[in-house]
C-alpha cells in the first residue's frame, strides 16, 4: 500500500529511496504508520535502523545492527590492521569490510572526489576499484573476499 509520498510498504518493512548524481542513499525500517489527519490527508512515521550510501561506487552501511554482521558472519572474517599512512590499491575482487577502529579516505582513480570510511561502517568495494588510501587513525577491520 502507498505511503509517505508513495512509499511501496510491507507489514514488516519498508524501503526509502534516493538519489543524487553521486550517490545514493537507502534507509529501512521496521515499524511505519500510516494514518489520516483530521483533514483526511495521509501521514505516517518511519523509525529508521540503518542507512546506507554508494558514492562513487563504495557502499557504505553505517553502524549496521548487530543481527546483520551475525548474519554476514562478520566477528569469523579475518582481520587486517594498517597504521596511518598513504598508499595506492587495487581491488582484485570485490571486498566487504567492517571497520572496528580508524579513519580512512578512499579516492577513486581519476576522481577528484573521496569518501571517508571510518569505525562502525560496514563497506563495499566492487571487484577492480584502483583508489588511493589515506589512512588518518589507525585501521583495525574484518574483511571477506569475493
Amino acid at each position: 500500500m502507498p505511503c509517505v509520498g508513495g512509499v511501496s510498504v510491507s507489514r514488516s518493512q519498508c524501503l526509502l529511496f534516493t538519489e543524487t548524481k553521486h550517490s545514493s542513499l537507502y534507509f529501512t525500517a521496521s515499524s511505519l504508520s500510516c494514518s489520516r489527519n483530521r483533514v483526511g490527508r495521509r501521514f505516517g512515521s518511519i523509525r529508521a535502523e540503518t542507512m546506507a550510501t554508494e558514492k562513487l561506487g563504495i557502499k557504505i552501511e553505517s553502524n549496521p545492527p548487530e543481527s546483520k554482521l551475525t548474519q554476514l558472519g562478520v566477528r569469523k572474517w579475518p582481520k587486517w590492521s594498517c597504521p596511518p599512512s598513504k598508499f595506492p590499491w587495487t581491488f582484485d575482487t570485490k571486498e566487504t569490510c567492517y571497520l572496528l577502529e580508524g579513519k580512512v579516505k578512499v579516492t577513486p582513480d581519476g576522481s577528484s572526489e573521496s569518501v571517508e570510511i571510518g569505525a562502525g561502517d560496514l563497506v563495499e568495494f566492487p571487484k577492480g576499484m584502483s583508489c588511493s588510501w589515506d589512512v588518518s587513525v589507525a585501521v583495525d577491520k574484518h574483511y571477506s573476499l569475493g
